[in-house]
């Protein structure tokens, strides 16, 4: 589904869908990646967790912030988008309103 929704805006959108791909493959990066310290794996997990959650979180603000093209900033997108750039050097180079739209569908 989600390949053929990338086809789709490669068609329209040839030179956003490469930003809006890097970008949902990066969100996508961020949420499974997790903490491989220690030996039992749990903190793998709950790294995980938080991150699932800090994205899950701000998926209506991040609708909010698409529907009204960057205007309406809600608190759960500010601390998504804070996190994803504190921890991911890739967001850096990444717009808000790009990085919405991948959390949108994450």
């Amino acid at each position: 589904m989600r390949q053929l929704l990338l086809l789709v805006l490669g068609c329209l959108f040839s030179v956003q869908v490469f930003a809006f791909g890097a970008t949902t493959n990066a969100i996508n990066n961020i949420a499974t990646s997790g903490s491989t310290a220690g030996t039992s794996g749990s903190s793998a997990s709950t790294d995980t967790t938080k991150r699932d959650k800090i994205i899950e979180q701000a998926q209506n603000d991040a609708a909010t912030f698409v529907g009204t093209n960057g205007k309406v900033l809600g608190v759960y997108l500010e601390v998504a988008l804070q996190h994803l750039r504190q921890n991911y050097s890739v967001a850096d180079h990444i717009s808000d309103l790009a990085l919405a739209e991948a959390i949108l569908t994450y």
